[in-house]
């Protein structure tokens, strides 16, 4: 996070501070720039998911069951193995499984050994997982559609989607920042 006492950051004019000049080593970008960046969205997705978190629209479940329900939809054969799953959500994978485990009881998923893997197990949506997904899944399109497209136009949402995507297929091609070779910018 930045301190909010930071000077005005002008990211178009000749007269920016020097702190608004700091460039990465590694690609010339323009760190103020990115920072900024990161802040606006890692804040609209918060503001968004609280919104969504209070939003009546989860019929029992929580938000995070849902996103493992949503996520297993999506997958091939409606499974993944607990890692596969763990790498798409927010949770660590002793929480993931812990809610595998709640999820199981409920009779939404269900867990399987994976074919030609006599140790691996794979969790896999039931249909009334499915069923879960859909009904949970249609009400929040509803929430999304309203806080989400009600305050952007569609160019707007396209240019979103388009970013975003790009962003997160990126970071597979871009350097740990923490790694052996990165060393700390002279101004930081």
């Amino acid at each position: 996070m930045v301190d909010d006492a930071d000077p005005p950051r002008d990211h178009g004019g000749a007269d920016r501070t020097a702190a608004g000049r700091l460039a990465s080593a590694a690609g010339g970008s323009d760190v103020r720039a990115s920072v900024d960046a990161w802040e606006a969205l890692f804040r609209a997705q918060v503001t968004l998911m609280r919104r969504f978190a209070r939003d009546d629209v989860w019929g029992g479940s929580s938000i995070h069951e849902y996103d493992v329900l949503y996520t297993l939809s999506r997958a091939p054969q409606r499974a993944l193995r607990l890692r596969e799953l763990a790498e798409s959500s927010l949770l660590t994978q002793p929480s993931l499984s812990r809610l595998v485990d709640r999820l199981e009881a409920d009779g939404l998923v269900r867990r399987a050994p994976v074919e030609g893997d006599r140790r691996g197990k794979a969790v896999h949506l039931t249909d009334a997982g499915a069923l879960r997904q859909r009904e949970i899944g249609r009400r929040h399109a509803r929430s999304i559609d309203a806080l989400v497209g009600g305050a952007l136009s569609p160019d707007e949402l396209t240019t979103l989607e388009r970013l975003c995507t790009r962003l997160r297929l990126a970071q597979r091609d871009l350097p740990d920042p923490t790694g052996p070779d990165r060393q700390e910018s002279p101004d930081g």
